[in-house]
C-alpha cells in the first residue's frame, strides 16, 4: 500500500488551511489506506472515511466566509482531497461531491438553509453529492434536461430521473436543477428519504464503485421551499461554476502524485531499464506543479465574474486530467508486469485516471467549450 508523502511531488507552499490539510492526511492514513482495496474491489463506501475527513474541517475550508457574497479561498479543499487521492480516487471524488454540496449551499441567498442544513454538510454529519451531470451538459447542448419541477403550495413538485448520483446513501442528500415550465431553471436541495425519491442500484463501473453512485428517481417528489438554492438560477450558476470544476482538480493532484511515487519506488530495481522511457517521474513532477501554481492562483477568486478567468479555469481542469492520464501511463509502463495483476497499483491507478477524464466536464465537453469561447 503506498504511504503519503509528508511533502508530496509538486506540493506548494503551506496555505492557511495546512493544519486542516494535515489533519486529514492523519485521518487517511488511519480510516482509509486499511479499506483501498476493499472499496476498490468490493465497492465499499467508504463512509467512516469520509466523516473523519469531515471532523477535521475539510468540507469547511473553502466556504465563503460570512454568507454567500464572501471570500473564499478553495486551495484548502482541493489539498484535503488530494491528500485522499494519494490513497484512494473514489475517495477523493466523493469528497468533490461533499464540497460541491456544501459550496451550493454556502453560496445560496436562502439563510435558513445555510445556517441548518449547510453546517450539517460542512461538518460531514450529513453526508451528500451533486445531480449537476445533466443539467451542465445541457447548458452546453450535449443533452437535455432530465428533472421538471412545478410550482406548488410550499415548494415545488419535481419529476424525473438521473442515471447516475455520487456519494449518496439512505440518508443523504444532493443538489438538483430541474426545469420549470415558465421557460427558466430552480436548483435545490433533494433529500434521499422523502417521499418521491427513489435511489436505484446502477450496474458496476471500472472503478469507482464505491463512490455511493446510485440512479435517482423523482416521482412527483415534494421539494419545499426551505430547501430551495435559487430560482432562478442564471446569477447562481455563474457564482457556483468555478468551485464546482476547480474543486475537481484535487483528485486528480492526488492521483498524479501516487503515480510519481509508483515510479519512484521501483526506481531502484527498474530504474536500469526505464530510464529508456520517454516520460520520467521528474517530468510529471515538474508539470504537476506548474498546474498546482495556476490552480492555486485560480482558488483564490472563486467569484470572479471575468471570461479571462472561466477560460483559466476550464483549461485548468482539461490539464488536470490530461496529466491524471498521462501519469497513469507512464506508472504502469515504469512499473510493467508487477502493476499489470489484479492486485497493482499502477493497475488501478490507470482505470482511476480515466474517470478523472470522463466524468462531468469531462475532456471533450471541455473542448468544446473551450472552442465555443475562440468562436
Amino acid at each position: 500500500m503506498l504511504q503519503t508523502l509528508s511533502r508530496p511531488p509538486g506540493a506548494r507552499a503551506p496555505s492557511r488551511a495546512d493544519a486542516m490539510v494535515e489533519a486529514v492526511r492523519k485521518a487517511a492514513l488511519s480510516d482509509l489506506a486499511p479499506v483501498v482495496r476493499e472499496v476498490d474491489a468490493g465497492g465499499l463506501y467508504p463512509e467512516a472515511a469520509l466523516r473523519a475527513f469531515g471532523a477535521a474541517g475539510a468540507y469547511a475550508a473553502h466556504l465563503p466566509a460570512g454568507g454567500p457574497a464572501g471570500a473564499a479561498d478553495l486551495w484548502g479543499a482541493i489539498q484535503a482531497s488530494a491528500a485522499a487521492g494519494e490513497h484512494c480516487l473514489s475517495t477523493a471524488f466523493c469528497m468533490w461531491c461533499q464540497d460541491a454540496l456544501a459550496w451550493y449551499i454556502a453560496c445560496s441567498d436562502n439563510g435558513a438553509l445555510r445556517a441548518a442544513l449547510g453546517q450539517l454538510v460542512a461538518s460531514g454529519t450529513l453526508l451528500g453529492g451533486t445531480g449537476l451531470s445533466n443539467p451542465m451538459k445541457t447548458f452546453f447542448g450535449i443533452e437535455t434536461i432530465r428533472l421538471k419541477g412545478e410550482r406548488v403550495p410550499g415548494g415545488y413538485r419535481v419529476r424525473g430521473a438521473l442515471p447516475w448520483v455520487s456519494n449518496l446513501g439512505p440518508s443523504h442528500c444532493f443538489g438538483a436543477v430541474f426545469a420549470r415550465p415558465e421557460g427558466r431553471y430552480a436548483m435545490a436541495v433533494i433529500r434521499c428519504g422523502a417521499e418521491g425519491v427513489a435511489l436505484v442500484e446502477g450496474g458496476r463501473f471500472l472503478a469507482l464503485d464505491g463512490s455511493g453512485t446510485y440512479g435517482v428517481q423523482l416521482r412527483d417528489a415534494f421539494v419545499p421551499d426551505e430547501d430551495l438554492l435559487a430560482d432562478p438560477i442564471d446569477a447562481y450558476l455563474k457564482r457556483i461554476r468555478a468551485g464546482f470544476v476547480l474543486m475537481q482538480t484535487g483528485m486528480g493532484i492526488g492521483l498524479v502524485r501516487a503515480c510519481i511515487a509508483l515510479m519512484r519506488d521501483v526506481a531502484g530495481s527498474l530504474g536500469h531499464v526505464n530510464r529508456y522511457l520517454d516520460v520520467q517521474p521528474d517530468d510529471l513532477a515538474g508539470r504537476l506543479g506548474v498546474l498546482e501554481s495556476e490552480i492555486e492562483a485560480l482558488s483564490a477568486t472563486p467569484f470572479d465574474p471575468g471570461p479571462a478567468y472561466w477560460r483559466r479555469v476550464i483549461e485548468a481542469r482539461l490539464a488536470t486530467s490530461e496529466l491524471a492520464v498521462a501519469a497513469a501511463h507512464n506508472a504502469m509502463l515504469h512499473c510493467g508486469a508487477r502493476g499489470y495483476v489484479a492486485s497493482g497499483e499502477a493497475q488501478r491507478r490507470l482505470r482511476e485516471a480515466y474517470f478523472v477524464a470522463i466524468v462531468t466536464p469531462a475532456v471533450k465537453q471541455l473542448k468544446k467549450m473551450l472552442a465555443e469561447m475562440d468562436r
